[in-house]
């Protein structure tokens, strides 16, 4: 793809991207994953969502790459046991624990990849002060104090339309909500990026999931395990890998 990847541009030295880039890309990798959820007659979960597998064109329109781990799922079902599989800071809470690839996992890596797009930090930072070193952490720290706009990318200055900022990262909040059940469907997503309805208030503090694991299950079972959820220290965020499709905001 000609302008390369996503984190190429966000962490490394390539040109900058401008705000209106940014918010255009974050619709189209929207557009790409709700193809996959909703619109192919076989729902597609992509399991490796990350920057680095968003490829731009030569007009900077995000593209699904590497669909070497996507599964079809059944669309009723929701969900899919298989091997555990991704990256440090992607991979949502639940699938460490009951090795199940879902739709719900995909929107939690996505919205680590919108936090990104407007914090220009990657999902994991190990030099980073204490409270820090986790993106999704950090950003919900600030929402919880109404201080939103200090995890906005510093190299933007104040280039940026204030209320799509607002809206990336309380949207990419969303997503990566630690409860499956509390994360929008992609579709749904996409109305609060189009400013068609507004997304829902998040608690001040980040939830927490608590997992009841037996004795005898290994990240390997395909049995499920209960969860519970608390308000408390994030636990260590995970990540996944990605595909190849099309996603347009046009």
């Amino acid at each position: 793809m000609s302008n390369g990847s996503l984190d190429s541009h966000l962490f490394k030295e390539r040109t900058l991207l401008t705000w209106e880039k940014r918010y255009n890309i974050a619709q189209g990798i929207a557009l790409g994953l709700k193809y996959l959820h909703e619109e192919l007659k076989l729902c597609v979960v992509h399991r490796d969502i990350k920057s680095s597998n968003i490829l731009l064109d030569a007009q900077f329109e995000a593209k699904l790459g590497d669909f070497g781990l996507a599964r079809i799922v059944d669309r009723a079902k929701g969900s899919q046991t298989t091997q555990l599989a991704g990256t440090m800071g992607y991979l949502a809470p639940e699938c460490i624990y009951t090795s199940k690839a879902s739709k719900e996992s995909d929107v939690y890596s996505f919205g680590v990849v919108l936090l990104e797009i407007a914090c220009g930090r990657r999902a994991i930072e190990p030099r980073a002060s204490q409270g820090q070193i986790q993106l999704v952490e950090w950003v919900w720290d600030l929402y919880g104090i109404g201080k939103l706009f200090q995890a906005a990318d510093p190299k933007l200055g104040q280039n940026f339309d204030g209320r799509q900022m607002e809206c990336l990262m309380i949207v990419g909040l969303c997503c990566a909500h630690p409860d499956p059940k509390e994360r929008p469907p992609i579709s749904k997503a996409i109305t609060f990026l189009n400013f068609d309805a507004s997304p829902p208030l998040l608690p001040p503090k980040l939830p927490i999931p608590t997992y009841t694991v037996p004795p005898s299950l290994t990240l390997d079972s395909s049995h499920a395990v209960s969860t519970s959820f608390t308000s408390s220290e994030p636990p260590s965020a995970y990540s996944t890998e990605l595909s190849a499709f099309t996603g347009s905001s046009k």
